[in-house]
């Protein structure tokens, strides 16, 4: 591990401080590769294994690069999944936060005049799916004029899912001076192909000291006929007694079932696939990280965009069809320097998957005995005991930073000819109060809502209530959201 600290580079005061209350506190290997390259303006193609930290490595230096000023884009971030979309954007405001960095997403789904509306705002970074982004360029709602920083995070996982073409003609609406940065789990000819196409003597950044996967995962194998799997499962569940625990499938059909199947034994579970509503998979998705549920049954759509960092246990209740998919599920877990452990179903047909996964990974998993009726036994009492409690969340990076935010929303906005200095000149007037707690502020035709740091939203939030902002008299009140 590398000894460099996050004050090594030259980083803002607001940034540290963002930096410090998510409690990062040393970087990771790709950050310390990262950071200091693209805070030069260099083109980048980084080659990292999933969980490693890759998306502060591009988050800190977009965030301190950013012009607050500028009211058009000034990053453009392309993600191959919502989920990812979403993280990557609340990563973006965590770290941005301090600094008032506002990060919106695209992706489909969702109405589209919600977006244009919010583009409408200032915003510096925008991140989003091919498509919808491609809609939003075309529709002339996504100005690009001002965009000095284009990001492809998980460029393999857009070729497999048939984006490259897309990925092309976003490319070649940007302007030409401007920082490109790829990254990518695995380097596929076709990425390579593009980055050579549209970049400018691109760094190449291999981070392979741990191999493919993480050495704080231990891998197991087990053999298990297709009709044995449930109680397998379960079997599995009592001995480990998981703090928490995703279980993959390959189908939703399977993710339907083993939640059925886990429903009715009264675990804390829920389920995630992509036959279910955008909104429904957020909400379950949001749950989880807040502890709702111990156990979520899922399929590879939500392999990506799980940034948690106490998932214990991965069982692969079915092997992945493609070995990428392997990293990518077995990843949810040993983040953060944490141990995890990553089970594998393997029926006696499906050895050849299994040794494709073994050769990409470069080593074999080792075969692992079900547990016997002994240790279900005696696992049984303190398992019935967990299931009972709830999850406790260690590390919940948002709320940890939103923990003294109060957002505040006043009764006036565009159409009252106001901007959001008018905004700060004002709440900074208030005693005790200085410019660096106000935080975003996001203006509407008829409305503002404004983000006050620090503790400081119930003394913001009176004073407020007897004071005018350029002469007119608003009407505030605590945000419900």
């Amino acid at each position: 591990m590398s000894e460099k600290k996050f004050e090594d580079y030259s980083l803002s005061e607001e940034i540290r401080r963002a930096l410090t209350v998510l409690k990062y506190e040393n970087p990771t290997e790709v950050q310390t590769e990262v950071i200091p390259k693209a805070l030069k303006n260099q083109d980048l193609v980084v080659k990292s294994q999933t969980g490693s930290g890759k998306t502060a490595s591009f988050a800190i230096p977009i965030c301190e690069m950013m012009e607050w000023e500028e009211k058009k884009p000034q990053t453009l971030i392309l993600t191959p999944t919502r989920e990812l979309a979403v993280q990557v954007r609340d990563d973006i405001t965590n770290i941005g936060r301090f600094k008032r960095i506002k990060a919106m997403a695209v992706y489909g789904k969702e109405p589209f005049s919600k977006q244009k509306e919010e583009l409408k705002q200032k915003t510096h970074v925008v991140v989003g799916t091919p498509g919808r982004t491609i809609d939003h360029i075309e529709r002339g709602t996504l100005e690009l004029d001002k965009i000095n920083y284009l990001i492809i995070d998980e460029a393999d996982e857009m070729l497999n899912m048939g984006f490259i073409d897309e990925v092309e003609a976003i490319i070649k609406e940007l302007p030409e001076n401007r920082v490109t940065m790829v990254f990518s789990a695995t380097l596929p000819k076709d990425v390579e192909n593009l980055c050579h196409k549209y970049m400018k003597d691109p760094i190449h950044i291999e981070i392979a000291a741990t191999g493919v996967t993480t050495n704080t995962i231990e891998h197991g194998v087990i053999e298990v006929k297709d009709e044995d799997k449930i109680s397998v499962l379960k079997d599995i569940t009592v001995v480990e007694n998981p703090d928490s625990c995703i279980i993959f499938c390959r189908t939703k059909e399977n993710v339907e079932d083993v939640y059925t199947e886990l429903e009715k034994a009264n675990y804390s579970c829920e389920r995630l696939h992509g036959g279910l509503e955008q909104e429904d998979r957020f909400a379950v998705m949001d749950g989880f990280k807040l502890g709702n549920f111990r156990y979520l049954v899922a399929t590879d759509v939500a392999a990506r965009g799980i940034d948690i960092d106490n998932v214990t246990l991965i069982i692969n209740y079915d092997v992945p069809m493609e070995k990428e998919s392997y990293v990518h599920r077995t990843g949810r877990t040993g983040r953060a320097g944490n141990k995890g452990k990553a089970i594998t179903f393997v029926t006696p047909f499906e050895g050849k998957f299994l040794k494709a996964i073994e050769r990409y990974i470069g080593f074999e998993i080792p075969p692992i005995d079900a547990p016997t009726h002994d240790e279900v036994a005696s696992g049984k009492a303190a398992f019935e005991e967990k299931l009972s409690g709830r999850r406790v969340v260690r590390n919940n990076k948002t709320a940890r930073i939103n923990k003294d935010i109060t957002k505040l929303h006043f009764s006036g906005g565009k159409k009252k000819k106001l901007r959001a200095v008018d905004f700060v000149g004002t709440i900074s007037n208030i005693p005790g109060v200085s410019a660096n707690d106000i935080g975003i502020i996001t203006i509407q035709d008829n409305l503002t809502y404004v983000d006050i740091l620090n503790g400081k939203g119930s003394l913001v939030l009176q004073a407020m209530e007897n004071t005018t902002v350029k002469g007119k008299k608003l009407k505030v009140s605590k945000a419900l959201k």
